[in-house]
């Protein structure tokens, strides 16, 4: 089963006296392009959490991200009270007539006047905000699965399509080649000239075995049934697709190359179209 690498999942945590929010994005990259935000609270936490998420996620644009918002009345930013204390006095030294609100408003704008306490990371706190961070991976990997079946099933139609469209242009073949025997035969009777029917009939096969779409009918079809196999498939698989679509391309391409018929090459327009849209979705899979 494919998976996207798409995906959003998000969760969170109600302590005492904040409020933990975990949120994950990704979309598609050609390797894991990893962003995490975090307070510096967390920060040595960080290079674990890193290689947690590469785990999870193997590939994508990633943006991790920890957001705390504080639900209690106390906070650590506390008042240096000492400093202001020392402001004001020197203040009033320069402004001795100033109102003692003023020479406040002045003190606090002061460099150092607020503090901000240090705190130290509770081990019991971080193992629920790594229980929250499990339940946010789950989310996204859920998500990335159900965007997985999303993709199935328009690859399943594509390729259908292709299919369907290679087998009109086969259905196409035999009048294709009496119109070249017909058009080989007028040029021939406009020359007015004799020719030698074995040698004529040597050459026409000739001619009519470059043009000849069996193999390219026999790998696309091959093509397309591995694309759908490998869909199927357990591991990450993403960049096998993006092979296989190349190979499914080159067979077209000599497709409408030999097929020297307008109807055929109007089909053979078709089927590139449904591949582009394959291409197109086949960089979203993991």
């Amino acid at each position: 089963m494919i998976q996207s690498m798409t995906g959003f999942g998000k969760a969170t945590l109600q302590l005492p006296t904040k409020k933990i929010t975990v949120e994950v994005k990704s979309l598609n990259s050609k390797g894991l392009d990893l962003n995490v935000r975090m307070p510096s609270l967390y920060r040595e936490m960080e290079l674990g959490l890193r290689t947690q998420i590469a785990t999870a996620l193997e590939r994508g644009k990633v943006d991790f991200s920890i957001f705390i918002e504080n639900t209690a009345e106390q906070t650590s930013t506390k008042v240096n009270v000492p400093i202001v204390k020392a402001y004001i006095a020197q203040l009033r030294e320069v402004y001795a007539d100033a109102d003692e609100t003023e020479l406040m408003k002045m003190a606090v704008r002061m460099p150092d006047t607020m503090k901000v306490e240090r705190e130290e990371i509770d081990e019991n706190e971080w193992a629920q905000i790594k229980n929250v961070i499990d339940e946010s991976l789950n989310n996204i990997l859920s998500f990335r699965k159900d965007e997985g079946e999303s993709l199935e099933k328009e690859f399943q139609l594509r390729i259908g399509n292709i299919r369907q469209f290679m087998n009109d242009a086969l259905a196409l073949d035999p009048e294709r080649v009496q119109n070249i025997k017909d058009r080989l035969q007028t040029a021939i009777d406009e020359l007015k000239v004799n020719v030698d029917e074995n040698r004529f009939e040597q050459e026409l096969i000739y001619y009519l075995e470059k043009l000849d779409i069996t193999e390219e009918k026999v790998r696309l079809t091959n093509h397309l049934d591995y694309f759908l196999e490998t869909i199927k498939g357990t591991e990450a698989n993403g960049r096998k697709l993006g092979f296989i679509t190349q190979e499914m391309g080159r067979e077209i391409n000599t497709m409408g190359s030999k097929s020297n018929h307008a109807q055929m090459q109007k089909l053979v327009v078709m089927m590139k179209d449904e591949l582009e849209k394959i291409k197109e979705q086949v960089l979203n899979v993991l």
